[in-house]
């Protein structure tokens, strides 16, 4: 059984996933975690603090799934793609993460604090991409030395927008698999 505080933005991530944020209410949040309103606002302050940890947590799940691609193998390449495709698993709490990462990126428009910790997640997100792109380069020298942080940046890019088709069903899964490893062998050609 998790904690209050993780059962609470368990909730809030749901949530998110399924209605978005602009209609979020701490009450439906409470409800769905069966939990008091007292509690949510003792852990979180208010709903500012509420979505900010909430952003945290859905990052912090990711990256618990797209890392255990570490462990498949030692070459740099292989980990890139695997981490990618994590990110598009047909697993309830994936789709839910995409969704919520998603609906928190669309509101992240108009909400400075959130774009703020949004900007802080996805640049450590490309800076790992970055460091395997750069490992994956000094490990094979026939590869194209592009620069690591832009192709990073492209691969997530993609990744996101692969994720809304996919989530919204305008791609199949196995089609957005296909585009993420046509897209890091298209970063990592040989040069």
């Amino acid at each position: 059984m998790p904690d209050r505080p993780t059962q609470i933005l368990e909730a809030a991530a749901r949530l998110i996933a399924r209605r978005g944020v602009r209609g979020l209410r701490v009450e439906e949040v409470s409800a769905e975690a069966g939990v008091s309103t007292a509690l949510i606002y003792y852990h979180f302050k208010d709903r500012g603090g509420l979505l900010r940890r909430t952003l945290e947590f859905i990052n912090q799940r990711a990256v618990r799934y797209t890392d255990a691609a570490l462990d498949l193998s030692d070459d740099p390449r292989t980990q890139l793609t695997e981490i990618l495709l994590r990110e598009l698993q047909d697993v309830p709490h994936v789709r839910e993460n995409s969704a919520a990462w998603g609906e928190l990126r669309a509101t992240a428009v108009f909400d400075p604090d959130l774009r703020e910790l949004l900007a802080t997640a996805t640049c450590e997100w490309n800076d790992d991409l970055a460091e395997l792109i750069l490992r994956a380069q000094a490990a094979d020298p026939a590869l194209a030395r592009t620069d690591p942080h832009a192709a990073a940046e492209r691969l997530t890019a993609l990744v996101e927008g692969v994720s809304e088709r996919w989530l919204s069903g305008t791609t199949s899964l196995r089609r957005a698999h296909e585009l993420i490893r046509g897209a890091v062998e298209a970063e990592l050609r040989v040069g």
